[in-house]
């Protein structure tokens, strides 16, 4: 009579199997084309117009302002060599430059390393990003080539009677007041970066069996 086989028992000094390696997480939020084309034509238009405004808003040294609604809008060459509102304006050049430079680099740093971490939701903060990135680069380049900012947008209302004139802008202004305002929509509508997720720990071997 033949002899049934004895059921396999594992070796008690077998090694435990290899955990799975974990899988990159996919990355969801938007790519880099999109931060790079639209920060491009902030910078292109940025820089066109003040190319224009440099050949048209004056006649040798002479300022021509050009009025489009008369005593509301307009156009007139201005050279900003301070902040917004005048920040630093009456300090000198080896203080105001090097100052306005850091802080696009870091603004520059700083807006890179906030698209990496957005969600697909995040439609208002993938639109601003890029707008502030644009304008930081068009006044950044001035700042560098010039040692000022060419603005020529001028604007000024009448309200109770007393005149307000609002500071000389530039396209960059625009561009990067518009990003501010839907990255402060985007924190409004409360919704958040996507979390970094960590890898999953592997998974704990299998317990042998009892022998006997």
């Amino acid at each position: 009579m033949q002899q049934a086989p004895e059921p396999y028992e594992p070796a008690l000094d077998a090694p435990p199997p290899a955990p799975a390696a974990a899988q990159p997480t996919p990355r969801t939020g938007p790519g880099y084309l999109f931060l790079l084309v639209v920060s491009m034509v902030s910078l292109v238009a940025d820089l066109g117009t003040k190319f224009w405004a440099e050949k048209t808003l004056v006649v040798g040294d002479t300022p021509a302002p050009r009025q489009i609604i008369k005593g509301v809008f307009g156009f007139i060459l201005a050279k900003n060599k301070g902040g917004a509102w005048g920040l630093l304006q009456n300090h000198s050049e080896k203080i105001r430059k090097p100052f306005f430079v850091i802080v696009s680099v870091l603004a520059i740093v700083f807006i890179v390393s906030l698209y990496r971490r957005l969600s697909p939701k995040q439609t208002a903060l993938k639109w601003g990003l890029p707008l502030v990135l644009g304008g930081a680069l068009g006044n950044l380049v001035d700042r560098i080539r010039y040692g000022y900012v060419i603005d020529f947008i001028d604007f000024q209302a009448t309200w109770d009677n007393l005149p307000h004139h609002w500071p000389t802008f530039n396209v960059a202004d625009i561009a990067i007041c518009v990003g501010v305002a839907l990255m402060a929509l985007d924190m409004l509508s409360g919704k958040r970066l996507a979390p970094v997720t960590p890898p999953a720990p592997p998974a704990p071997a299998p317990e042998l069996p009892p022998v006997g």
